[in-house]
């Protein structure tokens, strides 16, 4: 009887071995379609995020601009109307009168810019904390 446990133990090495390598195999794949989702997930995440971030560029350059015109258009009614002056007092009253307009504004401006920023940057932002931290608790 002892030669037939050796040769059963014989046969069951392979066999042993043969389930160790395909649960290996399996543990492995099912590894890399976990990565390999997760690298999916990461890439959507930047790709959406990046639009995120060109479109939010977008609005500010805009906003700008339309800033830029608006200042521009105020520059010249405001040489238009120096051009009038006719007396001292009248141009210290004229230029008091844009100095304070122009600090109205640029303070209004920037804080409607600052605004945008952060809506732009939180907007960026948040999806890729929330969604490498999805990615991440993948394992």
């Amino acid at each position: 009887m002892e030669p037939n446990l050796k040769t059963k133990s014989k046969t069951d090495a392979p066999e042993q071995f043969r389930e160790i390598v395909e649960k290996g195999a399996t543990q492995s794949r099912e590894a890399f379609e976990k990565m390999s989702a997760v690298s999916s997930q990461a890439a959507d995440v930047m790709k959406n995020c990046c639009s995120t971030a060109v479109k939010g560029a977008q609005d500010y350059n805009n906003k700008l601009i339309e800033f830029t015109q608006a200042n521009t258009k105020t520059a010249f009614d405001f040489v238009q109307r120096m051009s009038g002056v006719k007396s001292p007092s009248e141009f210290v009253e004229l230029s008091t009168e844009l100095a304070q307009q122009q600090l109205t504004t640029l303070t209004e401006q920037t804080k409607q810019l600052a605004a945008l920023a952060q809506h732009v940057t939180l907007a960026t932002a948040e999806p890729l904390k929330t969604d490498f931290t999805k990615a991440s608790d993948w394992s």
